[in-house]
């Protein structure tokens, strides 16, 4: 099973999640951008980072092989899916008293 095919639940969860919600607070697509570009470029920097230094690894066979830096694409799914929950469930926070 590849790294793509088990985090693809989680993407579609995530993404039904932020869909129900993208209506109740304003600019919400706009947050939601905002939110995903700032984590990808934290997940890029701080991966290849860990990848070089040898804190982490990935068997070759898992992943696509596609990468950026020493990064396999795939890790971009979990800022993703972080930001599409964050920004679904923040809506629904409510105001504090």
């Amino acid at each position: 099973m590849t790294y793509f095919l088990l985090s693809a639940p989680f993407v579609v969860v995530a993404g039904l999640l932020w869909w129900r919600a993208r209506h109740r607070m304003a600019h919400q697509p706009a947050v939601t951008g905002l939110v995903i570009a700032a984590l990808t470029v934290l997940t890029v920097i701080f991966d290849n980072l860990m990848i070089a230094v040898g804190l982490v690894g990935y068997a070759g066979e898992h992943n696509s092989g596609i990468t950026i830096g020493l990064m396999p694409v795939e890790d971009l799914t979990y800022p993703l899916v972080a930001a599409l929950v964050v920004t679904g469930f923040w809506p629904w926070k409510g105001t504090r008293r």
